[in-house]
Order: C-alpha cells, then structure tokens, then sequence
C-alpha cells in the first residue's frame, strides 16, 4: 500500500514538480496539495498523511508553526521541511517543531525521493549543508551569556582569525569586533584569545 503524502508549498511550479516526482513513485502517492497550512491543518484527519513535504515562508501562518499544529492533531506524521533558508535558526526551530528532515529547493529528483525513503525506515534526511551545520552546532557550544553576535565572533577567535579576518567575514569595522572582543573577554573572564583558543578551540 501507498504511502500517504500532503505537500504544502505556495510556489505552483514547484508544488506540481514535487508532486509529480513523489506519485512517479509507486511507495508514495500525493493525497493533496496546498499552498498554506491553514487548508491543511483544516483538513489533516481526513487526508492521514504519512508525511508532509512543507516550505517554510507561507502566506499566513509559516511552515515550522504548521507543523507543530499538525503533530498535534496527527501526532504519528512525518514532517520533512523544503526550503530556501538555510540558517541555523530555521534548522532548529523546524527540528524542535518535530520535523525529521529538512531539504533545500534545489535538490534533484532522486534526493527527494530518498529523503522520503529515508524518513519512512527512521532516518532524518537532511541536505549536506545543512547537516553541516547541524554537526557544527553540536561541535561548537553556544554561551548563554553571549549575544548572537557575541557568539559568532567566539567561534571565529576560537579558529584563531585575526580581527580583520573575522570583520571581514561578519561584514564588520574592527573597531565593533574588538569591542565585541572585549565584551566577551569580560563575560567568560578570559583575558586573551590564547584564553579562548584552549577553552573552545575546535
């Protein structure tokens, strides 16, 4: 039997793409289509998916908070998310949401049907930048104490960057990356980026 699958996705080009791709596929079929979560959230305890394929910026409600009221409803489905964001708050907010993958726009055909593949026995299908930056994530601790700027300029002293380099990368003056420097230098109680380097070096 088919596996059941809803696409939510305001794109129609693409809503179609993925559509064809996924009914190509003789374990999946595409019980409906939607280009907001508010129709599927509506309609999710007739359509039963075993699956949703969602975007994440959707007119009205977004794709992270659709899932999470769909999981409510219909805890057993599996939520891979779509999208063309690929920042690590976007990754964790869907994550924490209860999606199990999460797909950039431009993947081919077979990577789509794959990650459904995947998600069906247990896994959770991810593009490789993203899981990239997922590994990252765990690699490199994040200090509460920190801003997120704060935090951005600790992981780039901890790799040893000059303050150039780092302003370069943050499309900052130095003169703000030293003062952020100094910050840090004050909330850690480190007194050098040697101090930094032992304490977080990756």
């Amino acid at each position: 039997m088919s596996l059941r699958v809803v696409i939510i996705e305001d794109h129609l080009t693409l809503l179609n793409s993925f559509k064809e791709i996924v009914n190509a596929e003789q374990d999946f079929n595409v019980v409906a289509a939607y280009t907001n979560c508010e129709d599927a959230i509506k309609n999710v305890l007739n359509d039963l998916p075993d699956f949703i394929l969602v975007d994440v910026q959707l007119p009205g409600m977004n794709g992270i908070e659709g899932i999470k009221c769909m999981k409510n409803l219909h805890p057993s489905v599996h939520a891979i998310v779509i999208t063309v964001h690929e920042d690590s708050k976007h990754i964790f907010d869907a994550l924490c949401a209860g999606a199990v993958g999460y797909l950039t726009k431009n993947i081919d055909p077979k990577e789509l049907v794959n990650a459904l593949q995947q998600a069906r026995y247990g896994g959770a299908p991810m593009s490789s930048r993203i899981a990239r930056k997922v590994v990252e994530s765990f690699r490199f601790p994040k200090e509460k104490t920190l801003s997120n700027r704060e935090n951005n300029v600790l992981e780039l002293l901890a790799k040893g960057k000059s303050y150039a380099a780092i302003a370069e990368e943050l499309h900052l003056s130095i003169n703000t990356i030293k003062t952020h420097t100094r910050n840090i230098y004050e909330k850690l109680q480190v007194n050098n980026k040697k101090e930094i380097i032992q304490k977080y070096g990756l």
